[in-house]
């Protein structure tokens, strides 16, 4: 695999974990697919272990609190691509907050996913999220 095809997948998978945050959001449910393959399995303490886009967006949508509102910060990405497939992790520093005032809440997660590359690029096949720490404001 030439360089310069390492580099574009590895922006790509970056790529990913920034729509997943723009997605979350803006409760954009409707992009998911943007992000997952239809078969994704992800597993958090908070939601168990999802099976596919439909059973996420339930989930997600399910989730919302009248009026709160996210901010997620994506940091530290690691992508180690091998040919169709990738592993890669990343932190999220996570603010709770309602319009116009200061975060109620904030969480650290880590991230840690597998990617495919797909017919539509590439793709989060699985996800596990495990949350570091939480702090009530």
């Amino acid at each position: 695999m030439s360089t310069d095809t390492l580099t574009a997948d590895r922006v790509e998978i970056a790529g990913l974990f920034t729509r997943l945050a723009h997605l979350l959001d803006d409760a954009r449910w409707e992009d998911t697919g943007t992000v997952y393959t239809d078969d994704v399995v992800v597993r958090s303490p908070r939601g168990g272990e999802l099976h596919g886009i439909e059973e996420i967006v339930g989930y997600l949508r399910g989730s919302e609190v009248e009026g709160e509102r996210t901010q997620h910060l994506t940091t530290d990405l690691l992508v180690d691509v091998d040919g169709d497939r990738a592993a890669a992790s990343a932190n999220s520093l996570v603010y709770f907050y309602r319009d116009g005032r200061a975060p109620h809440r904030t969480s650290g997660l880590r991230l840690t996913c597998t990617a495919v590359r797909t017919p539509a690029g590439w793709r989060f096949r699985e996800s596990q999220i495990t949350p570091a720490w939480t702090r009530e404001n």
